[in-house]
């Protein structure tokens, strides 16, 4: 029996159970695919640059190794540049700590005089917080450490990953069109050809996105006259690349350290108004124009999406989230009978006709 003969109700079930199974495999697998899901998606994005050098002359391999050489570089750039800006946060931390103090001294007189609980009551209930995270302690490092390894394991994986896909992208192209018949193989053309041009167009424009935070920010701190202007700039648009959930813990971060750094409460107001009005200059005319046009998915699945990653992955299902759901919608909108989850994902609003709403009616 066809799939097309089922009854909805028998596809509904199946389609549920499909992405059911690939919801386990991302999550009990995560620690292998997303290392392999990164390397495709560096692999698309540098495919260009490797191109570029074959023209020029540099042989396959070489031309490889120096795109990976070149992402390497940029990448360890802004490692390197976050990493001495926060070393200058570690130098000034003795003084963080004494506003820190203040402050909380400050906070614990309020809560005195607004709710009557005293300070030694305050500091009780500290202490018994304290002793409960002693005791998930063992835990919590076990998580850190196991997430430190993660990284290191994914840092040492990707680039072989890359150049392998990159070095076998010939015999990977026909192996996804011969395992599919004759009649379908220029939809899977169509799919590979569409997946790597929205990947592509996806990762340049997040990057050109995250330059522009990155000056708006910046701009908007210094004006302002904040400490570690350049750094949180950074930072908050770095963190604006885990779409939606980003931002906002960027602007909580950056207020805390405003909060620690900064004796006028002026300054943490002014903080929250930047990263407010940035984002929603970024979101209305930033990403509308330069990320979420080369992707085409509508917010609701686009925050959906987010958090399901999240869940299943951890930061790199979020990061990857947005571009997986779009090769999703690729391949919905060409595979007979998907076509309707395909539109559920996309951003074009249907229009109906007067005569087919009064059809309706």
């Amino acid at each position: 029996m066809s799939t097309t003969s089922l009854p909805f109700y028998a596809k509904l079930c199946l389609h549920l159970i499909n992405l059911f199974i690939l919801g386990v495999l991302i999550y009990t697998g995560s620690s292998i695919l997303m290392p392999l899901c990164f390397a495709i998606v560096l692999a698309m994005l540098l495919l260009p640059v490797v191109n570029w050098l074959i023209r020029k002359g540099v042989p396959g391999v070489l031309s490889m190794l120096m795109a990976i050489l070149m992402a390497a570089l940029f990448v360890g750039g802004i490692i390197y540049f976050l990493s001495s800006q926060v070393a200058g946060f570690m130098n000034d931390l003795p003084a963080i700590k004494i506003k820190l103090n203040q402050h909380l001294s400050t906070l614990q007189d309020w809560i005195n005089d607004q709710l009557n609980i005293s300070t030694k009551q305050q500091e009780a209930a500290v202490e018994s917080a304290k002793e409960n995270m002693q005791q998930s302690g063992s835990s919590g490092m076990g998580t850190a450490l196991m997430g430190i390894a993660n990284a290191l394991v994914m840092l040492i994986l990707l680039p072989i990953y890359t150049f392998l896909i990159l070095y076998y992208r010939k015999l990977i192209h026909k192996f996804l069109l011969d395992v599919f018949t004759e009649r379908h193989r220029s939809k899977v053309e169509d799919v590979l050809t569409e997946s790597k041009t929205i990947v592509q167009g996806y990762m340049v424009g997040l990057l050109l996105e995250m330059a522009i935070v990155t000056g708006l920010n910046t701009a908007g701190f210094l004006v302002i006259g904040i400490q570690y202007a350049v750094f949180l700039g950074v930072f908050a648009a770095v963190l604006n690349l885990i779409p939606y959930i980003g931002m906002l813990i960027a602007s909580v971060i950056c207020m805390a350290v405003t909060l620690t750094t900064s004796n006028n409460i002026g300054d943490i107001i002014w903080v929250g108004v930047i990263l407010i009005v940035v984002q929603f200059i970024d979101n209305n005319f930033i990403m509308p124009y330069i990320v979420s046009s080369k992707v085409r998915i509508n917010a609701l699945v686009s925050i959906i999406g987010v958090l399901i990653g999240g869940a299943l992955a951890g930061l790199s299902g979020m990061f990857l989230s947005i571009p997986g759901i779009a090769i999703l919608k690729v391949i919905f909108d060409r595979v007979d009978g998907l076509e309707p989850w395909g539109d559920l994902l996309g951003d074009d609003q249907p229009v109906l006709t007067k005569k087919r709403q009064n059809k309706k009616r």
